[in-house]
């Protein structure tokens, strides 16, 4: 069977479904995505190796070529939830708008892939001196478990890797960290009109939030890096539920937040410090207080300026390379001895929205791009 067309590939991709959530009414599985996959590039002589991470969610690691080097050209399988009301064309199908690909995943970033396909055609009669790979996961847009999953297993992969995430096709060698966390109190509800009946965990909470806004202006004053739009590690408090009515102490209230560290902060030492201020509190307030993630977290990722990656990066595109706040896999493939950047043809001001789209103008220059890279990692 002849391989579809780039414009049938893309459209394939985006047709099959592959959602990825927290919430069980709404998550997906990918194979449908990892079998067009792995089919075309097997058909191309790339070995593939399909691999369950969890019930219904796959890795693809297709590979060219043998050795210990080569490039990793990576991205994710899956798509965020969507909302159709408010999309103006099928999101499952692929729409063109103007100068536009218009689809869900069209640019976070299953259409990645068709351009990777589209890149590699004409260098397949050429020898691989060094092992191309092609690499989709699953969950990037919840848990991540699928790079996860790489990294834990700990084999190594490639000298470098570029992961095609949106970056209007500007190389970026920084990304902050996220830390998704929950602090639960418990403490003893009784009627209002007495405190001495009961202790407080909404007031308690208080205290809590307290100490972290003093925690978050030392951390802030402490970390700063000017190559981030926001300069420094950020705190946010997204929601809290507490009590159940005026007239009865509060007995139980939980807090959420999202940290977000830079590059050079530990995740373990900032849950470390946190630890440190409710362990007081607790006492004080004679409640219990218990803390744990909501989610594994995702660290803090620095490609080094002067290597090889990014020079090749940034000669190519002739855009130095920058940072960004979004988080990535990047410090997945990292841990496994990969040189990683980040580059990508969508704009992560779309993503994430309805009407998702990928401009078309950027189809040929990724493609150039992403040939160049072969030729330099695989062929040369």
């Amino acid at each position: 069977m002849p391989l579809p067309s780039l414009k049938d590939q893309f459209a394939a991709l985006i047709a099959a479904p592959s959602v990825s959530c927290t919430q069980p009414a709404l998550d997906q599985s990918n194979r449908v995505v990892i079998d067009l996959l792995a089919g075309w590039l097997a058909d191309l002589g790339f070995t593939c190796d399909i691999q369950q991470v969890t019930p219904g969610k796959f890795n693809l690691l297709a590979s060219r070529g043998t050795g210990p080097g080569g490039l990793i050209l990576a991205g994710h399988s899956d798509t965020v939830p969507f909302d159709e009301q408010l999309w103006q064309s099928d999101p499952l199908k692929l729409t063109e708008v103007g100068d536009r690909w218009v689809g869900l995943g069209s640019c976070d970033m299953k259409g990645f892939f068709a351009l990777v396909i589209e890149a590699v055609l004409p260098l397949l009669e050429h020898d691989f001196k060094q092992p191309l790979l092609i690499l989709a996961t699953c969950d990037e847009e919840s848990s991540m478990s699928g790079a996860r999953a790489l990294a834990e297993a700990g084999q190594p992969l490639g000298r470098a890797a570029v992961i095609g995430e949106p970056t209007g096709l500007r190389p970026i060698r920084l990304h902050k960290g996220i830390m998704m966390e929950r602090i639960d109190i418990l403490g003893r509800s009784g009627h209002s009109s007495d405190p001495s009946l009961g202790h407080s965990a909404m007031e308690a909470m208080h205290a809590v939030m307290a100490e972290m806004i003093g925690l978050r202006q030392q951390w802030q004053q402490t970390y700063s890096n000017p190559q981030f739009t926001v300069p420094t590690p950020t705190l946010n408090f997204g929601c809290i539920h507490g009590g159940d009515n005026p007239n009865r102490i509060c007995g139980q209230c939980a807090l959420e937040f999202d940290l977000r560290p830079l590059p050079g902060m530990d995740p373990e030492q900032l849950r470390a410090a946190i630890r440190a201020k409710l362990v007081p509190l607790a006492e004080q307030h004679q409640v219990s207080i218990d803390y744990k993630p909501l989610f594994p977290e995702v660290a803090p990722f620095e490609q080094a300026a002067d290597s090889e990656l990014v020079r090749v990066a940034e000669r190519l595109t002739g855009h130095r390379a920058e940072a960004v706040a979004f988080a990535t896999e990047a410090p997945y493939l990292q841990q496994l001895g990969c040189e990683t950047i980040v580059l990508g043809p969508g704009d992560i001001a779309c993503a994430h929205q309805p009407g998702e789209y990928l401009e078309m103008s950027r189809i040929e220059p990724t493609v150039r791009l992403l040939r160049d890279l072969i030729r330099h990692y695989c062929l040369s």
